[in-house]
């Protein structure tokens, strides 16, 4: 049977890994922070190089919200660090917090197992630009304080990542993490959320004082419930 890899819910695996701001183990760089973990197919490809500079750019609405960024690649430090400065994102401390190697140093068994954990090794060769090279699958992990996986998604390599989404299921999980609400299709920070289903109206008007207030349905049933954003 084929293996999912990392699944929502389940526990970053701890690994440690050279970094272009020294070795971490992965638990501890995370801390008490939500964690954004992006994975690149390599080193100085366009598309990827595009959203290095819009992760540093948009550093300070991350760490706003505690969220530790980390980029991952099968290329070497050596080359994390070159490419960091095509990009000037060295110039901003801390912003994109390192580029992980899973290749570094012939490969070392803690990187190579923790991308084969991760499904971020792609077991194909893509094509970019019509070449054909070894990559790692692009993904968004996004993690919370407890360690936790709370979404991932999967693009292909030619599709640059929407970082305005990213920013949006953060506000949204960072919400419903805290708050019994869900957050409807389309939501924005500021938009009116819903009221959980497994919560009792009687209960809801109580934790909820700005009120709640239903979307009348063809059925006549009233489960959507909704209330300002608390």
């Amino acid at each position: 049977a084929a293996m999912p890899g990392l699944l929502l819910g389940d526990e970053a695996p701890n690994f440690e890994a050279e970094t272009t701001q020294g070795r971490i183990r992965f638990h501890d760089f995370l801390g008490d922070s939500w964690g954004i973990l992006f994975s690149h197919p390599r080193d100085f490809t366009p598309v990827c190089t595009t959203e290095l500079g819009r992760a540093a750019k948009l550093a300070p609405e991350f760490s706003k919200r505690n969220v530790k960024m980390i980029a991952l690649s099968i290329d070497s430090v050596q080359d994390h660090l070159s490419w960091s400065k095509v990009r000037g994102v060295g110039r901003r401390k801390g912003s994109l917090h390192c580029c992980l190697a899973l290749k570094a140093g012939g490969k070392a068994q803690t990187e190579e197992s923790t991308g084969l954990e991760l499904r971020i090794l792609n077991p194909k060769a893509c094509r970019i630009g019509g070449a054909k090279i070894q990559s790692s699958n692009r993904k968004v992990f996004v993690f919370g304080p407890d360690k936790k996986l709370k979404l991932s998604i999967l693009y292909p390599a030619t599709t640059g990542r929407n970082f305005d989404e990213i920013l949006r299921v953060v506000d949204s999980l960072q919400l419903t993490a805290y708050k019994k609400v869900a957050t409807p299709v389309d939501w924005k920070p500021g938009d009116s959320v819903m009221v959980v289903p497994t919560l009792p109206d009687e209960e809801a008007k109580k934790l909820f004082p700005k009120g709640v207030f239903t979307k009348d349905l063809p059925s006549g049933k009233k489960y959507l419930r909704y209330t300002p954003q608390p």
